[in-house]
């Protein structure tokens, strides 16, 4: 068995994943109770992007290092496990192994950080809480526990006790990631209480930060305006019209419905009130259009725009990026996806929708609109993974700039793409919930049902991959609206900027 894992890792160093499969396969049947073993296979099969096969043997995995912890008392690959399934989005079964992980030690404060980590995304924020508090007993000086610890008592509307524990942080010696985090924080729970005077002292303080930290270097700060602007010369109508009429071959199922707008624009919103329905199924925030415009560089071994390439692009072409599409949704859903209306809810597919106009023309866009200075408000608030787009939303120039370079490129393309489109308003969603809602229903061919008013409900019980999880876990609420107004004086320098996309979409006319 270890033969073939070493065999298998190998095969990872050289990037070959579909060898590594059938090495870890070959170890798995030698030794079928083996966590290291399951967990390879596991790991491999999840980057293949056959998630719905890989998580089951992770899955496995866990419930063997369950086992071995009980006998030996040492929990750590059984949260290194946790991790792993975290990492792919399983938080539910990631859980029950941290669970079981604080049971077996209950002296470690990983375990119980990472127990707090857990229930706090799947909105068990007493819970949450409680184990943060179990953490800090621990390690009551440990920097990052106590930021932790303030998130919480925020969350649960503690917020002088949050106050209090970020500015003690700050008064000791703390990474730059860490003063970041506590920066944003506070900047946060400045605005819900009211002390708007503070706000965006501390998140100039965190754009500063952040120039600082590794995940943040380390990212092409170039890539998303350069593909912006090449999009922005190289679509035009004939490409985006070119196969409207087709009657495609192997349909496997109906078009999807892409639900986009930008980031913090109340696109989360709209997914969860649509996932109450019995037949829709969701794809949260993935990567399937970014991997099917990949697919399409491959075939033309680089050569080209994606424009271009889509230009050169004959019928044969086209299918196969349908078929590649549809397979990697089955190999990451499985059956759960099947006989649904797939909804796929990636925001910033807004970047690809010229691509999607070519491959799937017959399929139907949700986008959201909102206020365009609320919306570059709460990015600039919010703290979100680094990557090529979220960087530029790390300082209050840089974001305003992405939002109006984005919007650009909207405003462009819808008026030449052939897609069947729908612009959706928050606001409008938050005046007039159920007549909104009944007529975004209508659009993709749904009935419509009464739980959607209780999405939160809903989405309380579930891992939400979006930062906005928590948000879209409570009852509608109004204070989201017209944010910027107490921030007025921070849109002064940049407004003309914003200007033409306020008018745009119709924020223009005075409230």
């Amino acid at each position: 068995m270890n033969n073939f894992l070493q065999l298998g890792q190998a095969a990872i160093n050289s990037r070959n994943t579909t060898e590594a499969i059938q090495w870890f396969e070959k170890a798995v049947q030698a030794a079928p109770l083996d966590a290291q073993a399951l967990a390879c296979l596991g790991q491999a099969l999840c980057w293949a992007n056959q998630q719905n096969q890989g998580l089951n043997y992770l899955q496995k995995a866990g419930r063997q290092l369950v086992k071995k912890a009980r006998k030996s008392k040492n929990t750590g690959q059984l949260l290194l496990m946790a991790e792993q399934l975290q990492f792919w989005n399983d938080y539910p079964n990631s859980l029950e192994l941290v669970k079981q992980a604080v049971q077996i030690n209950k002296k470690n404060a990983c375990g119980f950080q990472m127990l707090a980590h857990t229930y706090s995304r799947l909105n068990k924020n007493e819970l949450a809480l409680t184990a943060s508090r179990q953490a800090l007993k621990k390690a009551p000086d440990n920097t990052i526990l106590n930021i932790q610890q303030a998130t919480l008592e925020a969350r649960m509307g503690l917020y002088d006790a949050a106050i209090m524990r970020l500015q003690s942080v700050l008064k000791k010696p703390a990474s730059n990631e860490e003063q970041f985090r506590v920066h944003k924080e506070l900047a946060n729970i400045f605005d819900k209480t009211g002390q708007y005077h503070q706000v965006f002292p501390h998140l100039h303080q965190s754009a500063e930060l952040s120039a600082l930290l590794p995940d943040v270097k380390k990212q092409d700060k170039t890539s998303v305006p350069n593909m912006l602007k090449a999009y922005t010369s190289g679509f035009e109508k004939k490409i985006l019209n070119c196969w409207g009429k087709t009657q495609f071959q192997h349909l496997q199922q109906p078009a999807p419905v892409f639900l986009i707008g930008f980031l913090r624009s109340g696109t989360t919103l709209v997914q969860e009130v649509l996932d109450t329905h019995p037949e829709v199924f969701i794809s949260d925030e993935t990567d399937l259009v970014v991997a099917m415009r990949n697919e399409l560089n491959k075939i033309f071994h680089g050569k080209g725009s994606t424009a271009e390439q889509l230009t050169n692009a004959n019928l044969s072409i086209i299918e196969h990026l349908r078929n590649f599409y549809w397979e990697r949704a089955k190999n990451r859903y499985g059956q759960q996806m099947s006989g649904k209306l797939f909804i796929d809810k990636t925001t910033m597919n807004t970047f690809d929708i010229g691509l999607i106009n070519c491959v799937f023309p017959e399929a139907k866009i949700i986008f959201v609109a909102r206020d365009p200075r609320d919306v570059c408000l709460s990015c600039f608030m919010q703290i979100m993974q680094p990557t090529p787009t979220t960087i530029h939303l790390l300082n209050w120039e840089n974001t305003i700039d992405l939002y109006c370079k984005t919007m650009a490129w909207w405003l462009y393309i819808r008026e030449l793409m052939s897609l069947d489109t729908i612009e959706f308003r928050y606001e409008d969603s938050i005046t007039d919930f159920e007549a909104t809602f009944r007529k975004l229903f209508s659009f993709v061919d749904l009935q419509w049902v009464d739980s959607a008013t209780d999405f939160h409900k809903h989405a309380a019980k579930k891992f939400i991959a979006s930062p906005s999880f928590s948000q879209v876990s409570q009852p509608l609420y109004s204070s989201s609206v017209a944010r910027w107004k107490r921030y007025e004086n921070e849109f002064k320098p940049v407004i003309s900027k914003l200007q033409p996309f306020i008018d745009a979409f119709g924020y223009g006319a005075p409230n």
